[in-house]
């Protein structure tokens, strides 16, 4: 300390503290450059995960590298009370927020090194489940660390750390209002935490909400980012999904049954077109092997209503071959059956008198004869 007030006594002193402090900054820095340099040269090619590692830490490294710096040369530093005092709490605020940079960099790391091992999850179940719910806990988890980093590094302040005592001891309205605020965000995280356990949902679900249908693009830690058909993106709260009903086509399975209804005439020869379904559905490429069927569900005073049941192997398979089987039943009947298509049947009334009744509407006619028999 002596040398250094001899060697710079004409210059202000808080100027040769905060000269020492910047040169050990620009120093560490510079050791970290070298040092990652001649890592990438001598194993950067031999070990790719080298790199990786590296990239993903250098921002906690440089920082422990200034800190390192800095502790060694803030005792040697000729600066007054006033300012080292402030140095020492920004000090100690960096070593808190190192901390909480470090965890988050070790969950991000060991979350992403797993998932590895779950690469495809359309048609993987246990791959979907595992990838949900590591990304809930991943994100859950990087909150709650970065609650505690700050709140730690709040009370590391005398007059942060005295109101958050008064505020937690006098338990009046403003803890009542601070907690109503912070009542959606606990609300979401816990909601989180029971869909990563529970598996409601999982990342590449189709499921039909608010009366639209989409697949789980991403579970945030209080949202779920919904992928619409038409590539919209619908955003909703965690806990909708715990509190209100919705509709998941792929929760144990990917297979659907899908529907296709037909209005034919009486005519048809349903065992007929039962036969077509059949073949023209295992030409398809988009059918399963598993459900073909056709059945007359319905009945009117015009037409019979057949229900034709065809599955796939997911959603979107279900929707095109749905598409495919309409257009080939509706060109088979047009084409080859076309008494089978609807009609309206009426009785004509002649100009002339006599008996009119058979060529009037059934339901004139046979109210005319009612007239007639009273």
């Amino acid at each position: 300390m002596a040398d250094i007030d001899r060697m710079f006594g004409w210059i202000p002193s808080w100027i040769v503290g905060l000269s020492l402090v910047a040169g050990a900054i620009l120093i560490a820095l510079s050791i970290y450059r070298l040092a990652v340099w001649l890592l990438n040269r001598a194993f950067g090619t031999r070990l790719p995960l080298l790199s990786v590692f590296i990239e993903r830490t250098s921002g906690p490294a440089q920082l422990a590298l200034c800190l390192a710096a800095v502790a060694l040369v803030l005792p040697l530093a000729p600066l007054d009370d006033v300012f080292r005092t402030p140095l020492t709490s920004l000090f100690v605020v960096a070593f808190i927020a190192l901390i909480g940079w470090i965890s988050i960099r070790i969950v991000d790391m060991s979350a992403a090194r797993y998932l590895q091992n779950f690469r495809d999850v359309t048609e993987n179940f246990v791959a979907r489940k595992h990838v949900t719910q590591v990304r809930v806990f991943k994100r859950v988890t990087d909150i709650i660390i970065v609650i505690i980093t700050v709140s730690t590094a709040l009370m590391t302040f005398d007059s942060v750390r005295q109101y958050g005592v008064s505020l937690f001891a006098s338990a009046g309205a403003a803890g009542i209002i601070v907690g109503l605020a912070a009542r959606p965000l606990l609300s979401n995280l816990i909601a989180g935490l029971q869909i990563a356990i529970t598996q409601p949902i999982r990342i590449e679900d189709a499921v039909i909400i608010e009366n639209e249908w989409g697949w789980v693009e991403d579970i945030a830690a209080t949202y779920v980012v919904i992928r619409l058909w038409d590539w919209r993106r619908m955003v909703v709260p965690l806990s909708y999904f715990i509190e209100k009903p919705f509709q998941n086509w792929t929760r144990d399975t990917a297979s659907l049954i899908g529907v296709i209804a037909l209005h034919v005439d009486y005519r048809a020869d349903v065992p007929r077109i039962r036969r077509w379904l059949e073949g023209a559905v295992k030409e398809s490429q988009l059918w399963d092997g598993a459900v073909v069927n056709l059945q007359v569900i319905d009945a009117d005073s015009r037409t019979i209503e057949l229900r034709a049941l065809v599955s796939a192997r997911n959603a979107p398979q279900s929707w095109d071959l749905r598409c495919e089987m309409r257009e080939k039943l509706i060109a088979f009947i047009r084409d080859e059956m076309p008494e089978a298509l609807p009609r309206e049947r009426a009785i004509l009334v002649p100009q002339g008198g006599g008996d009119d009744t058979e060529f009037l509407r059934p339901a004139a006619a046979e109210k005319k004869r009612a007239n007639a028999r009273n």
